[in-house]
C-alpha cells in the first residue's frame, strides 16, 4: 500500500514554516488513517468491507481539533491512492462546513451526498465516522446534506463503534421484484428477478441498484438515460419515496425518456409487496416537473 501525505491548512503549514528553518528540524509528524472500501469485495470476507490506508500529517505542535477534522475530511473525499481500494462517498462531494459542538463534529456535506441510501449510505457515514473520530476530542459525527438531516437514517449521529460487523459477501435475505429494461427495439420488457440484499440494503434500494446496473440479457438495455440518478428512496408504511435532484436533470441528454424510466422505475417498486404505492419527489418537495418533463408524482401499482 502506498503512504500518502496529508497537507494540513495551509495557514498553519505557513505559520510553522518558519520555525522549521529556524530550529532546521523536520517537521513533527503523525499518522492517521482514512477508511475506504474494499474494492474486490471478495478479499473483504470476513474481515468487513472498510479498510485503512495510511496518511502522514507534517503539522504543527498545536493544531485545533476542527483544524484536523477539515484536514482528514478533505483527503477522504479525494479518494484513496492504493488502487484496491474505492471511495465510498461520491466523487461530485464537496465539503461545505465541519464545526465541532462540544466533543462531536458536525459535518455538512453537498447535494451529492443525499443520493446515497442503503448499505451504500452506511458505508459511507461509517468511513467518516471512523476516520474523525481516530482524533481524541471527537467522540461522535453528525453529518447533514445542505444543513438538513437525512430523515430516512436509522440514526443521525455516529460513533467509532458503529462498525459494519457484517461482512461483504455475505447475503442475508432475498426478495423477488419484476425489473424493467429496454429491448433491442426501444421498447420496454419486465424481467422477474430474485434479488439478493445484505447487511443495510433496504428492498427498494436494491430494486434501483439493480436497474441502474447492467442488465443480466444481452439483447437488453437500461430504461435509464445516461446521467440518470435517483436520490434518496425510503418506504413509510406501504408508500415509497423517491426524491429526484433537480440539478441532474439539467445533465441528461435533450432526447432522454425521462417519463419511461420514471414509469418502469414506478412499475418495479410497486412489484415488491411490501409497496402499494410510490411517490416522486423533486429535492424533497412535491413537483409536477422534472427538468422539462412532465412526471406523475403517483405511482401506485393499478397503473401498471
Amino acid at each position: 500500500m502506498k503512504k500518502r501525505g496529508l497537507a494540513l491548512l495551509a495557514c498553519v503549514l505557513l505559520i510553522s514554516s518558519c520555525a522549521w528553518r529556524e530550529t532546521e528540524e523536520e517537521p513533527a509528524e503523525e499518522t492517521y488513517v482514512l477508511y475506504f472500501q474494499e474494492r474486490n469485495l471478495e478479499n473483504a470476507a470476513g474481515s468487513g468491507v472498510l479498510r485503512k490506508e495510511t496518511s502522514t500529517l507534517q503539522k504543527a505542535e498545536e493544531v485545533e481539533p476542527e483544524q484536523l477534522a477539515k484536514a482528514l475530511m478533505t483527503e477522504l473525499l479525494e479518494g484513496p491512492v492504493d488502487e484496491t481500494l474505492k471511495r465510498t462517498i461520491p466523487t461530485e462531494t464537496t465539503l461545505r462546513s465541519l464545526h465541532m459542538e462540544r466533543t462531536r463534529a458536525v459535518v455538512d456535506l453537498s447535494a451529492a451526498y443525499g443520493l446515497l441510501s442503503g448499505i451504500e449510505l452506511t458505508l459511507a457515514d461509517q468511513s467518516i465516522a471512523l476516520t474523525l473520530t481516530q482524533i481524541p476530542e471527537i467522540l461522535s459525527v453528525k453529518i447533514t446534506v445542505q444543513g438538513e438531516e437525512l430523515d430516512y437514517r436509522d440514526k443521525q449521529v455516529f460513533t467509532g463503534r458503529d462498525v459494519l460487523l457484517i461482512p461483504a459477501g455475505d447475503v442475508v435475505s432475498t426478495v423477488d421484484a419484476t425489473l424493467y429494461f429496454m429491448d433491442e427495439e426501444g421498447d420496454l420488457v419486465a424481467v422477474d428477478r430474485t434479488l439478493d440484499l445484505y447487511e443495510g440494503d433496504t428492498q427498494v434500494g436494491a430494486v434501483i441498484k439493480a436497474m441502474e446496473n447492467a442488465p443480466e440479457e444481452k439483447a437488453h438495455t437500461s430504461v435509464f438515460p445516461d446521467g440518470f440518478r435517483t436520490g434518496a428512496v425510503w418506504v413509510e408504511e406501504d408508500v415509497c419515496y423517491v426524491n429526484l435532484i433537480s440539478g441532474l436533470a439539467e445533465l441528461l441528454p435533450p432526447d432522454a425518456r425521462i417519463d419511461m424510466a420514471i414509469d418502469a422505475l414506478g412499475d418495479a417498486l410497486c412489484s415488491l409487496d411490501t409497496v402499494t404505492e410510490v411517490r416522486f419527489l423533486v429535492d424533497g418537495e412535491y413537483s409536477p416537473f422534472y427538468g422539462d418533463t412532465y412526471i406523475t408524482g403517483v405511482h401506485t401499482e393499478l397503473m401498471g
